[in-house]
């Protein structure tokens, strides 16, 4: 999964809006930064260059996502950790970034609640997540063409996590349950671009949880196959651009 997720989506779907969120990390001219449900690095390569004179620490719960990010930038300390339960001191960073990652939060008050505790009483949390799945003309193509190749018992998990927690009104509220107080939320949309719409759907079906959906349905590589064809009447026959909608939300300790 860590490379198929590499290959095909972290140029695509992911970069643009990690050059984004590290730009407005290094506004906040931190000197220690801690980033959470961090995957193969795609954020923390653009950490550790927009915030040069910080320390980086990346994390996730995943074995396979932690050993392919250190071999992909060196640059940052690597941890396992689990957001819910991080292995650091009470007031260890200037600031915290997660990329597409809260959502996968099983309780993510409580996880705000942690991340919370290892900030500085001055420092600044800057997390982003998708907007509406018809705001993702990706996502959108992707979850059309799952409906189409299994009409009785289409695969959720993209409805349901990346796109489940688009309301920016519901990721207040949580991060004020864990201690926190919105400065901001900004809704922002960037361009992606593939090589073909083939490459996305390989991405989607084969480097993320979408996968153990598909596994489970059928067989991978013909599925896969048969959403490439359906994504590729959508969006159209080679290069494939794609507007995608992310809500950014920075927050603060609450006094």
């Amino acid at each position: 999964m860590p490379d198929a997720y590499e290959r095909w989506l972290a140029p695509t779907v992911f970069s643009p809006f990690a050059v984004d969120l590290a730009r407005r990390v290094a506004a906040c001219a931190p000197r220690r930064v801690l980033e959470l449900a961090a995957g193969t690095g795609v954020l923390t390569s653009e950490l550790v260059v927009a915030a040069a004179s910080a320390d980086v620490t990346a994390t996730d719960l995943n074995d396979a996502m932690v050993d392919f990010g250190r071999a992909q930038e060196p640059g940052a300390v690597w941890r396992r950790a689990d957001a819910l339960r991080l292995p650091f001191g009470d007031d260890e960073f200037d600031v915290i970034a997660c990329q597409f990652g809260v959502m996968f939060f099983p309780d993510k008050p409580a996880a705000f609640a942690e991340a919370r505790r290892v900030l500085t009483v001055d420092g600044t949390l800057l997390v982003n997540t998708w907007g509406a799945l018809d705001a993702h003309d990706f996502q959108a193509a992707l979850v059309a063409a799952l409906d189409r190749v299994f009409p009785e018992d289409p695969p959720t998990f993209m409805v349901s996590v990346p796109h489940g927690y688009a309301d920016p009104g519901a990721v207040v509220a949580d991060l004020a349950a864990g201690g926190f107080r919105c400065v901001s939320v900004e809704s922002i949309s960037l361009e992606g671009h593939a090589a073909s719409a083939a490459d996305v759907a390989a991405g989607y079906c084969m480097g993320t949880p979408l996968r153990a959906e598909i596994e489970a349905r059928g067989n991978l590589d013909a599925v896969t196959a048969l959403v490439a064809k359906e994504m590729g009447e959508r969006l159209g026959a080679g290069p494939v651009t794609g507007t995608m909608t992310a809500n950014v939300v920075q927050a603060v300790p609450a006094t």
